[in-house]
């Protein structure tokens, strides 16, 4: 299959509303002031005390709505070429059809632009019949607002059972198993790739033996100067037990100055790169070799050394904050 590549893609432009416009348009009027830095809060805070909605149906891979996902990449788009300067690599890395499961470090604290470019480099690489599904945290599930339109997007509840459901069908999943460990980072972890020792995708990728692409994203956490991830607070709060959150993060991020990392903010316009790796396959290995803990942890360490070497690679020459300057590659 030929890569493909959708129009405006090159240069950020199309015909029509403009790429922002479109975005807001397909969210309800209604919806627009939840998603408001304080109503945002106010939820995730009565989450936090038990308050979620019992009567949710599980959200559902088939509620993909690809002009929904449309709308959010052209905005990504437009976001990536005029505010982040996006820097994509290695997208032919990824197979033009089959299922695969793409492995990627988090960053950005609660603006993860990151995925928003994954979705946007499979897009206009294989186009928008190539489906890209991410595992999800449980919040998307419990807030009504976010329910209503993150299973358009292509976002199901992590679990083992949803990502099997969607592989099966020969699409693509994406898992990030650093999770708040790795999105929260500090400033001065900010070139590190944090999996948390999360290794339950080693044991999918070799339960469904699929192809494993690792997908390193540098720049993301030079959005908000992250102070620390703030372990012990949730472990006070109990936040892992009402949140399933391991942080309570603390960040300076405009225009609120020092708050809490889940407080929604403006992102400064750091250079952000996605680069795919080559696919990471075990021929000599099968489904039996997941319920092995010492070739689970020697499979997961090689997946680790690999992304955290990507990493290494593009913080190289890297100046702070704003990346290097100029155009992107192509």
């Amino acid at each position: 299959m030929t890569r493909r590549v959708a129009p405006g893609a090159q240069d950020g432009r199309g015909s029509g509303p403009h790429p922002l416009v479109r975005l807001f348009e397909a969210i309800e009027p209604e919806d627009m002031a939840s998603l408001l830095p304080h109503h945002t809060t106010m939820r995730a805070l009565r989450l936090a005390m038990g308050h979620r909605p019992g009567n949710a149906a599980p959200i559902r891979h088939e509620e993909r709505d690809p002009e929904f996902v449309e709308k959010i990449v052209g905005a990504a788009r437009w976001l990536g070429r005029n505010w982040f300067r996006w820097d994509l690599r290695g997208i032919e890395n990824v197979p033009a059809e089959g299922a695969a499961l793409l492995v990627g470090n988090h960053s950005g604290g609660l603006m993860v632009f990151d995925t928003f470019f994954t979705w946007l480099a499979i897009w206009d690489g294989w186009g928008p019949e190539r489906a890209l599904y991410g595992l999800g945290h449980d919040f998307l599930q419990w807030d009504p607002m976010f329910r209503k339109y993150t299973g358009k997007f292509g976002a199901v509840p992590a679990g083992h059972e949803n990502a099997e459901r969607v592989l099966e069908q020969g699409h693509l999943v994406i898992v990030y198993p650093g999770s708040d460990l790795d999105v929260f980072r500090p400033w001065k972890e900010r070139a590190r790739v944090v999996l948390g020792g999360r290794r339950g995708f080693v044991r999918l990728a070799l339960r469904t033996g699929v192809p494993l692409i690792p997908v390193v994203t540098a720049g993301g956490q030079e959005q908000v100067l992250s102070l620390y991830r703030g372990e012990t607070l949730a472990r006070a709060m109990g936040l892992d037990r009402r949140l399933r959150s391991k942080v309570f993060p603390v960040s300076i991020s405009v225009p609120w100055g020092v708050t809490s990392g889940y407080f929604p903010y403006l992102p400064l316009p750091s250079r952000i790169t996605t680069s795919f790796l080559p696919p990471v396959e075990w021929d000599d290995l099968g489904p039996a070799d997941s319920e092995d803990e010492v070739t689970v942890l020697r499979c997961y360490r090689t997946v680790e050394r690999l992304m955290q070497d990507e990493m290494d690679r593009l913080y190289a020459d890297r100046p702070p904050l704003l990346g290097r300057l100029g155009r992107p590659r192509g």
